[in-house]
């Protein structure tokens, strides 16, 4: 399809520039025409005068009369020459130029495409266990009202599943259209980081993980349910790529007009060849790393670097495998 494209776009640039060295070829001979008129207007005076009164002037400058023709002829075939070579140039040019073009195109599409595959096999996972379930369960003649119940406590956490996996890609549409419209306002990062921890602190104890901010009271602007968002996506991937009985620290410094916030863990780690990759959707990295952690769909750091974009604030990342990571978040402080 692109390749296509490609050529179309190729030979709309060829017709253009053929197009414009045409129109300037055509001024070009007329203006040379009426040049070469002139210089035989001049001949013709100059002999009318030596003709009449007898004297030998100097020849003025330009072409005899007789070559005239020949004249022409050649500013004809060198612009037949400059335009067939403007016609190959603006082939090959153009060839390139049209590739260049469409490569954002083209690799939007393509990761348009691979957001649907990814998309569709998330919820083909969840739509397949149901299935099974239900099937080897409807086939059992024994079934009784418990093992009915399991199932559907198990549907239940499936259907959940997908909706959480929907209202993640329905954000992330949103981000992606420009529909998003954040309520800035002065906001405490204190608070935001406090509020953001409470959400997850249910799940640290799960995991006996310790959880401690040291945030002074700083202001930045921004919107303060997006910013909780933000920073509940951050500690919620913290606490699950934790060990059980690890710790998480939240830090926050002022410098130079900016307010730095590090979230640091000493979990598993990311390795060096996943770090570029972490934000794109639906990106778990290797298997390894997600064998004790197998919940989630790969969105939650997507839809992080939205929020941090939309807020104008930067974002890093430092890891070492085994031995932790750190996001550090860096936002433009208010007074």
């Amino acid at each position: 399809m692109f390749q296509s494209a490609r050529l179309k776009l190729t030979l709309w640039y060829v017709l253009i520039s053929v197009l414009i060295s045409a129109i300037f070829s055509v001024i070009l001979f007329f203006v040379s025409h009426r040049e070469l008129e002139r210089s035989y207007r001049r001949i013709a005076v100059f002999q009318s005068v030596e003709s009449q009164f007898g004297i030998n002037l100097p020849p003025p400058p330009g072409p005899n009369p007789e070559n005239l023709e020949i004249a022409e002829n050649r500013v004809i075939k060198n612009l037949a020459y400059a335009n067939l070579f403007v016609l190959i140039l603006s082939a090959m040019t153009g060839y390139i130029f049209a590739g260049e073009a469409l490569k954002p195109i083209k690799k939007m599409v393509d990761e348009q495409n691979q957001f649907i595959a990814d998309a569709s096999h998330e919820l083909r996972t969840p739509l397949t266990s149901m299935k099974t379930a239900i099937e080897v369960n409807l086939r059992d003649k024994n079934l009784d009202t418990k093992s009915a119940k399991e199932i559907l406590e198990n549907n239940l956490s499936d259907i959940d599943s997908m909706k959480r996996l929907s209202d993640n890609l329905l954000l992330l549409t949103q981000f992606e259209k420009n529909v998003v419209k954040p309520l800035m306002q002065k906001v405490s990062l204190k608070e935001i980081i406090e509020e953001a921890a409470k959400k997850v602190q249910y799940l640290a104890n799960e995991k006996n993980i310790s959880l401690k901010t040291a945030v002074p009271k700083n202001y930045i602007v921004g919107d303060k349910e997006k910013l909780i968002q933000l920073f509940v996506i951050f500690l919620d991937n913290a606490i699950k790529y934790s060990f059980k009985g690890g710790k998480i620290y939240v830090n926050s410094e002022k410098k130079d007009g900016t307010l730095a916030v590090e979230i640091k863990d000493n979990g598993i780690g990311i390795s060096q060849k996943d770090l570029p990759y972490i934000f794109n959707s639906f990106y778990r990295g290797d298997k390894s790393r997600s064998k004790e952690l197998v919940d989630g769909f790969g969105l939650g750091l997507s839809i992080a670097k939205k929020i941090i974009h939309l807020h104008h604030a930067k974002v890093s990342v430092k890891s070492i495998p085994k031995k932790g990571t750190t996001f550090t978040l860096v936002f433009n402080a208010e007074k």
